[in-house]
């Protein structure tokens, strides 16, 4: 279970001026909430998937049981695509995310710093993009009324969700540049999962 931790006089950030500061713990707020909606949309899909498997199982031997949930593959898509993209904040503030540090490792401490900087910079550019993208293209489908042809769900809800989880990276990104810039902690690993034994 992730260890949720209060903004305190424990923040990695609390050497950061004042009003950064609290800009810093609020992402970091955000982005273990980031990881809770995560895990809630695995656990969701997870259990659709089993109500799926169980109707069709049941479907063989009860006649009057329907043979599938019709939403089932429709809404696990939906539940696939907000676990990636919730999660991923929380997954770049303790590290987890897949980095190439070659580069990091072979070159002086003052350029570490700078490449940290620039690399968060350029990931807090596209993500930026990428949101603002994934914005525009919910808002058009709200203003067309775009439904889904198996459910008829209003298309700008999930996309509004995925959009969410994505402004979350965002904006954890900008508080990997903020706190590059000013030399805090990178990473907390106090918000990791423990280990099952």
């Amino acid at each position: 279970m992730a260890d949720v931790l209060p903004a305190s006089s424990h923040s990695l950030n609390a050497t950061a001026p004042e009003p950064l500061r609290i800009l810093l713990d609020g992402i970091d707020r955000l982005g273990r909430l980031d990881g809770w909606i995560g895990g809630g949309c695995l656990l969701m899909l997870t259990l659709l998937m089993l109500c799926e498997v169980a109707t069709r199982f049941l479907s063989n031997f009860l006649p009057f049981f329907p043979p599938t949930i019709s939403i089932a593959w429709e809404y696990s898509s939906y539940l696939m695509a907000a676990s990636f993209t919730f999660g991923a904040a929380m997954t770049l503030r303790v590290g987890g995310h897949i980095r190439v540090v070659l580069l990091l490792k072979n070159v002086p401490a003052p350029f570490q710093r700078a490449i940290e900087i620039l690399s968060a910079a350029a990931g807090f550019a596209f993500m930026a993009f990428l949101t603002s993208s994934m914005a525009k293209f919910a808002f058009g489908a709200y203003v067309r009324g775009q439904v889904s042809t198996s459910s008829d769900t209003p298309l700008w809800f999930p996309q509004a969700v995925v959009t969410f989880g994505m402004l979350l990276l965002t904006l954890q990104f900008l508080a990997r540049v903020i706190q590059a810039v000013l030399g805090l902690p990178l990473e907390d690993h106090r918000m990791k999962a423990s280990p099952v034994e």
